[in-house]
């Protein structure tokens, strides 16, 4: 008996609520368990591993309700748990590491021979799980966990206010725990997860050792305190936290934010959902349930909350062919026609709605209705070219979205890259695209708009959405980065010709997130990089000046930083939505929008296929002359000129360029090669298909 087990029952034996000989332990350990196909993660040993489990225990005959508790560790898809062939209900979907009690009907459990069964139901999905230490208590839920009573107050500052926040309780094993409390109209309350709109929450506990975390999002510090219950008795639980990251300046926005309630998946109601931005701190929400305009203020003023956010109508538009989120749009007004099939029809009818501003491109390396917008068989990342001649009139992008995140953080950056090369002006977007209370966090990645940030119930809806749709952003995923380029300009700017350019990055994060590296790329090449020495108080992790040479064509500058991923319970970063491979390193991310350089002085945003059309234009014929024009340039432009030659019908391998390329530079040589690299897989993608 593992000495989680051995604790509780002799709490049990203890409080006289129970005998240790009464509370029934089925099972002892975590098992390993996956129904078919390959393992999920790397973080699984290989080989095959149970399907189910099965386990036969003897009791005797329980009069009145019981209650099944047991620990699950990442469940992505359903399992189904079953006592003497009657299911009492299924694990929490859930990668986090948490406990779940389920109630047993009276009369169930016989005496003598008893089997438990976890199995999976429905799809049968490649789904790594482990699952046990299970126990079965003659008691309903209720007396389970009755045995002491915590009180926690939380406050912000020197001031000592209560502040809404997110409590996390975990035991000695880091396990979400369950508790009595329950959502109401100021907690949204999930298994080990009480966020509290007032910063108070009171509830209650079996006797043992806890640790209770208080944290407010990415911006704050985390307060933590141990404690340890006796039975019977009431503790009362002070806690901290302090802003340590300074966004002056910006307010966080999440502009993917989902319900239950509106769009029928995923678990939050709208009344947690509430809850969940007030305690997050999310200063400017974008409402974005499918198909659907939904508006959050006279909730959120009925709940008390509405100081802490301005809520922003949307609509995440889901159609067949990829999902667009649209804000700011009218209540009562009119839908986009989300039946539609091809995008020139999609985003005439988005553009053709009221108040439309804002168009995101979301999650576009996903398979969504059979659709991946961004898959090789459509798409060439690399340049920005669509294989399909459609023409995406979006005007942001989905960089980092936490709820869907890639197995390769940088894979987005990557397309984004090649869309601004391309000449389509994206604002990048962090996001949560969160349906949850607390499997996925909201606003865990967000989008930093520039805006007047004093009153958080008093922004300037259409000032700030004008500057989003302008780039003037800084995307977060547990860090901050900040640029200014000649000490004035920043992200969606344009820097005027100069001497020289001057390049001041700041990397921020709170304590509990380290930053190991930040990155200066210039039209999506990396130009210079250093490593970071990340402090462990919080604030400013890194900060520094970097001067470089003129440039002798327009480009966009972005500066991303780095460092190890979070999976403390307080904040545990989710593994990839559609992952690659089993293996995967979680990263944080803080990232600038682009600062673009006006290098040739015209006062306009010149993107590299501007550059690659007048070459081709030019010497299109004399591929020689072309790729000796090219070494002037940077690897944006060659890279443009390779896709614009083979829309011209001169292959990446065509003889001819072939040879003229032996004699060419080497950076043109290398542009040429992934190029050719890109357009090959492209190829297999679609006779695959």
């Amino acid at each position: 008996m593992n000495w989680k087990i051995l604790t509780l029952c002799c709490w049990l034996a203890g409080t006289g609520l129970v005998s240790a000989n009464d509370a029934i332990v089925i099972s002892s350990k975590l098992v390993h368990l996956r129904h078919s196909g390959e393992r999920e993660w790397a973080t699984f040993p290989e080989g095959t591993p149970k399907t189910e489990l099965s386990v036969p225990f003897k009791a005797e005959a329980v009069q009145g309700k019981s209650t099944l508790q047991l620990r699950q560790q990442d469940v992505k898809q359903g399992w189904n748990v079953e006592l003497n062939g009657v299911v009492l209900g299924k694990l929490t979907r859930d990668e986090n590491d948490q406990q779940l009690l389920l109630p047993v009907p009276e009369g169930l459990v016989k005496a003598g021979e008893n089997r438990l069964r976890i199995f999976q139901s429905g799809k049968l999905t490649p789904d790594d799980i482990r699952v046990g230490e299970i126990v079965l208590f003659p008691e309903d839920r209720s007396r389970v966990l009755a045995g002491a009573t915590v009180s926690v107050s939380v406050v912000e500052g020197a001031d000592n206010k209560t502040v809404p926040c997110r409590l996390t309780i975990v035991d000695p094993a880091g396990t979400l725990v369950a508790t009595s409390a329950e959502s109401n109209a100021e907690q949204a309350v999930r298994t080990g997860v009480i966020y509290t709109s007032t910063g108070k929450a009171q509830f209650q506990l079996p006797a043992g050792t806890y640790t209770i975390y208080a944290g407010r999002g990415f911006e704050y510090g985390v307060a933590e305190q141990q404690i340890r219950l006796k039975a019977g008795e009431t503790k009362q639980v002070n806690l901290k936290i302090d802003r340590e990251v300074d966004t002056s300046g910006y307010v966080s926005c999440d502009t993917h934010i989902h319900t239950f309630t509106h769009s029928g998946h995923g678990d939050c109601s709208m009344e947690e959902r509430m809850i969940t931005l007030a305690g997050e701190q999310i200063e400017f929400p974008i409402a974005t349930d499918h198909n659907k305009q939904i508006n959050y203020d006279p909730l959120a003023r009925k709940l008390h909350v509405r100081k802490y956010f301005t809520p922003v109508i949307g609509n995440e538009v889901t159609t067949k062919l990829g999902h667009f989120n649209v804000f700011s749009v009218q209540e009562e007004g009119p839908i986009p026609d989300y039946k539609l099939m091809s995008w020139e029809a999609i985003f005439k009818s988005i553009y053709g709605t009221p108040n439309v501003k804002a168009v995101i491109l979301n999650h576009s390396r996903d398979i969504h209705s059979n659709y991946r917008p961004f898959g090789p068989q459509n798409h060439i990342g690399l340049t920005g070219e669509s294989l399909k001649n459609w023409q995406l009139r979006a005007n942001a992008m989905e960089i980092i979205n936490s709820g869907a995140t890639q197995t390769d953080v940088l894979q987005l950056y990557r397309d984004w890259f090649g869309e601004l090369n391309r000449g389509v002006m994206l604002t990048p977007v962090g996001c949560s695209d969160s349906h949850d209370v607390s499997r996925y966090i909201v606003g865990q990645s967000r989008t930093y708009i520039q805006s007047d940030d004093q009153d958080p119930g008093k922004i300037d809806p259409p000032r700030t959405i004008q500057n989003f749709v302008d780039g003037k952003v800084l995307l977060s995923y547990g860090l901050f980065t900040r640029i200014k380029v000649n000490g004035r300009y920043g992200p969606g700017e344009l820097v005027p010709p100069s001497r020289g350019l001057e390049v001041s990055l700041t990397v921020s994060g709170p304590a509990w997130v380290s930053a190991e590296r930040i990155d200066l790329y210039a039209n999506g090449e990396l130009i210079r990089s250093e490593e970071i020495t990340s402090e462990p108080a919080g604030g400013v992790k890194w900060q520094g000046t970097w001067n470089l040479e003129p440039r002798s064509q327009d480009c966009h500058l972005v500066a991303i930083a780095t460092g190890p991923g979070v999976s403390a319970p307080y904040w545990p970063m989710a593994q990839p939505y559609q992952p690659e491979s089993p293996e995967f390193k979680s990263q944080v991310v803080g990232s600038t929008g682009a600062v673009w350089i006006d290098a040739d002085g015209d006062g306009q945003r010149t993107p590299a296929v501007v550059y690659a059309e007048r070459l081709v234009k030019q010497q299109g014929e004399n591929l020689p002359e072309l790729l000796k024009s090219l070494a002037k340039y940077d690897r944006a432009v060659t890279l443009q000129a390779a896709s614009l030659l083979r829309q011209r019908g001169v292959s990446p391998f065509d003889p001819e360029l072939t040879a003229a390329l032996r004699q060419a530079a080497e950076p043109v040589q290398l542009g040429f090669a992934l190029y050719g690299a890109a357009w090959r897989k492209s190829q297999i993608a679609l006779q695959s298909n």
